[in-house]
Parts: C-alpha cells; structure tokens; sequence
C-alpha cells in the first residue's frame, strides 16, 4: 500500500509538471504516458485540484493549468530555452535509452517554468528541428545513467565484459572514470581495471551484468584530457613496433 502511495503521489507530481510544459494535454495521452487508465487520471486531476491548483478543463480538449498560476523559480531566455530544445533532438538519437529517458523528464520541467509566450515557441521550434539519424546500430543500452551515478560517487562497479577480440567473458571489478562518445558509436567506459592493473575502455553494449558494489575507491589524480594525451601516445608506440 505504501509503495502505492508513492507512486500516485510521483505520477501526480509528474503530471503537474506535465501540465506546466505544455499548452493543453488531454486526459487519455497523459494515461498512455503514465501507463494508466484514463479514470485513474481523472483522479489525479482531481486530486491536484482539491489541492488547489487552478486546472482548466476544455471540454473534449484536454487540461491546462491557468496561466501566471506559479511564479517560476528560475527565469529562462528564449534563447537558453532554444539551446536546450535544441539539444533534446541530439539526445534522442542517442543509443542509451536511459540517458533519452531522464533528459527528457529534465527538459519537460524546464518548459514547465516557462512564460505562455515562450512556451509556444519552444513548442513550435521542438516541431521544426530534425537531427539527420545517426548510422544506425542494432544495439541499444541503458545504463548510462548508473555508469554516472558510479563516477561521480566514486563507487566501484563489478561487471561481467564482453571481450571483443576473443569474445570471452570475463568479471572485472572497476574504478569509473570518464565516459566517451563520438556521436557514430555506442557510450564508451573509461575505467580503472583490478583485473588488468590498468586504465582500459569498455563498450557499455558489452556490459552483459552491473553491480554497484559499497566499496568507493578515491578519485584519480589525472584528468580527462591527461588520459587522452596518455592514450594516443600509447596507441602511436604500439603501431610503431
């Protein structure tokens, strides 16, 4: 029961924000995001106008919530807005269907803190922005998000890898340190390895198991564009043996 509560109480909040992104939304595309029942949004509408959030209801077109109902906490250009808008079109077109899935939640609150005015440009600006399809890949991963929350903690990862020269499997215990893509290819991990001793890259599709172990290890002391220089030194001695 409490498990419930908590879920109503979030898809609540999320439909709220919802509301606050979008111009008019109707009853039965908010059930299909929320995989609910069209009754059980009725509800929730219900619900946030007992505690009185001002909802106008347009008969057989959805619901809104009165304009200039909330102050925002933050102010947006149209300018920053456009940039994030912007954005949100590359990030769709990425392979981690974890990061698509949190950047999108991210941008909706963004365009709920936004002025009616500015709200129908960044509406209308979203419709008329198309990133061309990257090359197309037949893997898809989500664990990005986990392989951030492990690198910023300082949270050692122990994986089961895919080896993609002999194709063996093989468990690893991993120090995160940065995360690499050029926009062609899949989310790339590079890592400290117990195993090898070494920094090495793991393709995030080749991550066939992830758990985050209690165990943090302290930040390494180089920084990402150290490791870059380190790593094409490396790869330039090796062709020249």
């Amino acid at each position: 029961m409490i498990d419930n509560d908590i879920n109503r109480i979030s898809r609540i909040i999320k439909i709220f924000t919802y509301l606050q992104s979008k111009t008019l939304v109707t009853a039965t595309f908010l059930a299909e995001k929320f995989d609910v029942s069209v009754r059980t949004i009725y509800r929730d509408i219900r619900s946030l106008e007992q505690a009185g959030v001002p909802i106008h209801t347009e008969e057989g077109k959805g619901y809104s919530i009165m304009e200039g109902y909330k102050i925002p906490p933050v102010m947006f250009t149209v300018e920053e807005a456009n940039a994030l808008i912007t954005a949100e079109q590359f990030v769709l077109k990425n392979t981690d269907t974890s990061l698509i899935r949190y950047f999108t939640d991210a941008i909706s609150k963004v365009k709920a803190v936004l002025q009616y005015s500015k709200k129908e440009k960044t509406q209308l600006l979203s419709e008329r922005i198309a990133v061309k399809p990257k090359i197309e890949h037949e893997y898809r991963t989500n664990t990005l998000t986990l392989f951030q929350n492990a690198l910023i903690d300082y949270r050692l990862l122990e994986i089961t890898y895919l080896s993609g020269y002999k194709n063996e499997k093989t468990q690893r215990q991993i120090e995160p340190f940065a995360l690499y893509n050029n926009l062609h290819e899949s989310w790339t991990l590079i890592a400290y390895c117990r195993l090898r001793k070494d920094f090495r890259l793991f393709r995030l599709e080749r991550v066939l198991s992830i758990k985050m172990l209690d165990e943090h290890f302290p930040p390494h002391k180089m920084t990402l564009d150290q490791f870059i220089e380190d790593y094409k030194k490396r790869r330039a001695n090796d062709e020249n043996l």
